[in-house]
């Protein structure tokens, strides 16, 4: 955890990377709690394309009213490839210091983190970051916002799938989002009742899901139900449904959710989740601290230095992975 001395009085607020339900009401949190606490809140528009053009805005008490339900990104978001190089991290950097930011408080995930990290250390802009994205792959922290929102959607159309599947006595393979763990895959495979769940990084093979479908139909089970992480190759589902039919003769039904994971309305969980952050996150850099995570360990919040919550890598559950074969059987 890095400290800084300058007292704050006027804080910038962006969102970075992919969209996650439940960032509304974090940056609800940030500006409310801060304009609470006597700061000013400017909004720094499409992160860091933003903060490299210097699209700032004020923020108030008013511009955050019936945000709080809402999907998406209020302050809009994307990616800035360009923020890679220092030049352009310069840019950002003399942007911020032009509008007198004292500080800046990042809702993104990992790639947002890093970049946050690098302003920090070539630049002394004190920023505190609140992990946002539907993937839960931050290390740090238990959960991330959009994560539950993102877990309910997926689980809402497995299930809805499940009535055409034992209505045909059918195989599907349904496809979610999850990047290079298994977070959703895992929580939505036990929670729907999934026969076999694939992950990036816990390997089960074609041949263990046949034998497992196997096992059920000789049992009378007619239908079944395969949750894929996307992994590093979206519509891999396609790959799975392909081997199954050449080893078994088997025809695989393929859904892939994709980015209906990402919108909607945001759960509690994750909107209590959200304004928990973004308040931590303005308390933080009132106390002098900074280039740090704000996340969720066992319920409480604490602050996680960003170097480490980018470094490491969070495994997905074993334990669920195990519970859900047990289950299945």
């Amino acid at each position: 955890m890095a400290k800084f001395q300058h007292p704050v009085k006027r804080i910038g607020v962006y969102t970075s990377g992919g969209d996650a339900p439940g960032m509304n009401a974090a940056i609800r949190a940030v500006v409310r709690s801060a304009i609470h606490s006597k700061l000013e809140v400017v909004a720094i528009s499409s992160g860091y394309v933003g903060m490299v053009e210097g699209d700032f805005g004020p923020l108030n008490l008013r511009s955050m009213a019936n945000i709080i339900q809402r999907g998406g990104t209020v302050l809009k978001t994307g990616r800035c490839p360009e923020f890679t190089k220092a030049e352009t991290r310069k840019i950002a950097a003399e942007h911020v210091r032009k509008a007198q930011l004292d500080g800046l408080v990042c809702i993104g995930g990992d790639g947002s983190f890093r970049g946050a990290h690098l302003l920090w250390q070539e630049h002394q802009i004190p920023i505190v970051g609140i992990p946002g994205t539907i993937d839960n792959d931050i290390y740090g922290t238990d959960f991330t916002i959009g994560f539950d929102t993102a877990v309910n959607t997926a689980l809402d159309a497995i299930d809805r799938i499940r009535d055409t599947a034992a209505s045909h006595d059918r195989l599907f393979i349904v496809e979610v989002m999850g990047r290079n763990t298994g977070f959703i895959a895992s929580h939505v495979g036990l929670a729907g009742g999934a026969e076999e769940i694939f992950t990036p990084d816990v390997p089960i093979t074609v041949e263990q899901a046949i034998e497992k479908i196997r096992t059920g139909r000789n049992r009378g089970k007619l239908s079944s139900i395969l949750i894929a992480a996307e992994g590093q190759k979206p519509g891999r589902a396609y790959d799975l449904a392909e081997q199954i039919r050449k080893k078994t003769g088997w025809d695989a039904k393929v859904c892939i959710l994709g980015h209906t994971q990402r919108g909607g309305t945001p759960t509690a969980s994750d909107r209590v989740l959200a304004s928990r952050l973004g308040a931590a996150a303005v308390e933080t850099l009132i106390r002098g601290e900074c280039d740090v995570m704000v996340g969720v360990q066992n319920s409480a919040i604490v602050a996680v230095p960003i170097e480490l919550a980018t470094g490491k890598e969070k495994q997905t559950p074993r334990d669920l992975l195990k519970l859900a074969n047990i289950l299945a059987n």
